[in-house]
C-alpha cells in the first residue's frame, strides 16, 4: 500500500528496516511501548507511513487502527514525510484575522499539495501552525527558518520562487 494520494511512493533502506527492528525489540516487551516506538520510527523515516505502521502493528500484535489511531491524534506524528523546504502557515488569531487563512489557501493551490502534505519531488511541505510569535508581522508565513511577514495571497509565487518553485 503506497500514499498515492501524496504521490509518494514508499521505500525503506536496509538500514532503516534494521534501526526499526532494533527499537521494536528493545521496547516490544515494556508498558506503554508504542508511543516511544512511534517518535524513534518517525526519527529513522521522518514520517510515519502505512508500511511502518504496519510493521509495527504486527511486531506489537496490535491492530493497525490502534497504532493509526495514535498516529493521527498527535501533532508530533506525520503520516507524509517533510519537504526539504517546510512551510509554515500561522493561523493563529492575529494572523487568520489579516488574511492567513488566504495565503495557506494559495500555497494549497499552487503547490497542489493539502496542509500536512508534501510536493510529490519533495521539496515543499506545508502546514499550518499556531502562534509564532511574530504577531506585529502578521499574517506570517516561514520556510523552514526563515519568516515572512505582512503578506498577502499575492506575494505566495513570489516567495516559493526564491526556493525554486
Amino acid at each position: 500500500m503506497s500514499n498515492k494520494k501524496a504521490g509518494i511512493l514508499f521505500q525503506d533502506t536496509p538500514e532503516q528496516k534494521k534501526k526499526l527492528e532494533e527499537v521494536i525489540a528493545a521496547h516490544k516487551d515494556q508498558p506503554g511501548a508504542l508511543m516511544p516506538i512511534l517518535q524513534q520510527a518517525q526519527d529513522i523515516y521522518g514520517y510515519l507511513p502505512i508500511e511502518v505502521q504496519t510493521t509495527i502493528a504486527e511486531a506489537l500484535d496490535i491492530p493497525l487502527e490502534e497504532v493509526y489511531g495514535v498516529v493521527t491524534f498527535y501533532a508530533q506524528f506525520s503520516l507524509y514525510p517533510k519537504g526539504q523546504y517546510k512551510i509554515s502557515v500561522c493561523l493563529g488569531t492575529a494572523c487568520y484575522v489579516k488574511g492567513s487563512g488566504s495565503i495557506y489557501d494559495k500555497l494549497q493551490q499552487v503547490l497542489g499539495i493539502g496542509g500536512g502534505e508534501c510536493t510529490p519531488d519533495g521539496k515543499f511541505s506545508l502546514e499550518a501552525c499556531r502562534c509564532v510569535g511574530a504577531c506585529g508581522l502578521a499574517p506570517v508565513m516561514m520556510v523552514n527558518d526563515e519568516v515572512f511577514g505582512k503578506l498577502t495571497a499575492d506575494d505566495v509565487e513570489d516567495i516559493l520562487a526564491k526556493f525554486g518553485a
